[in-house]
C-alpha cells in the first residue's frame, strides 16, 4: 500500500491530537491544524509538491500558534472555573487560631483543621463561627458569621 503525501499529512495530524489528548501544553493541536489543513491543500493539488507543503504546514502552524493559542488556553481555563463546584460555601466552622486580615489562620470543619483566609480582609479571633464562602485550593475562604 503506497501513502500519498495528503494521507501522510492526514496520519501526521491525527498523531498530533493524539499527542494533545496526553499533553497540557495545548500546542500540538494547532501543529495538527497545519497538518490536516496541509492535507487538504495537497490533496485539491493547492500545495502539490513536498516544499509548498512544508511551506503550508509551517506557515499555518505557527500562524495558529501565535494567534489562538493564548486565547483558547483563557477559553479552557475559563470553562473550568465556571463550572467549579464548591460543597463547602454556605457551611459554618469555628475558628480555632486567629485570621489575620491579610494572613493565615485555622478553622475546625468536619472534625478536621483547616487553613482558612478572611474574606472580606477583617481579622477574625479564635472562637468566632465562621461562613465559608469558597475554597481556593486545600485554603477556605471565610467571613465572620452574624
Amino acid at each position: 500500500m503506497d501513502l500519498s503525501l495528503p494521507h501522510i499529512w492526514l496520519i501526521i495530524g491525527l498523531l498530533m491530537l493524539a499527542a494533545e489528548l496526553v499533553s497540557v501544553v495545548l500546542v500540538f493541536a494547532f501543529f495538527a491544524i497545519g497538518a490536516l489543513l496541509t492535507a487538504l491543500l495537497a490533496a485539491l493539488g493547492i500545495a502539490p509538491d513536498l516544499d509548498s507543503q512544508l511551506l503550508a504546514f509551517s506557515l499555518t502552524s505557527v500562524l495558529s500558534l501565535v494567534f489562538f493559542r493564548k486565547k483558547a488556553k483563557g477559553i479552557l481555563a475559563n470553562r473550568h472555573h465556571t463550572q467549579e463546584y464548591n460543597e463547602y460555601a454556605g457551611e459554618t466552622a469555628m475558628v480555632i487560631k486567629d485570621i489575620p486580615a491579610t494572613g493565615e489562620g485555622r478553622i475546625f470543619y468536619r472534625g478536621a483543621e483547616w487553613i482558612a483566609l478572611s474574606a472580606t480582609q477583617a481579622p477574625i479571633i479564635a472562637g468566632s463561627k465562621v461562613v465559608i464562602r469558597r475554597t481556593d485550593g486545600i485554603k477556605l475562604i471565610v467571613e465572620e458569621s452574624c
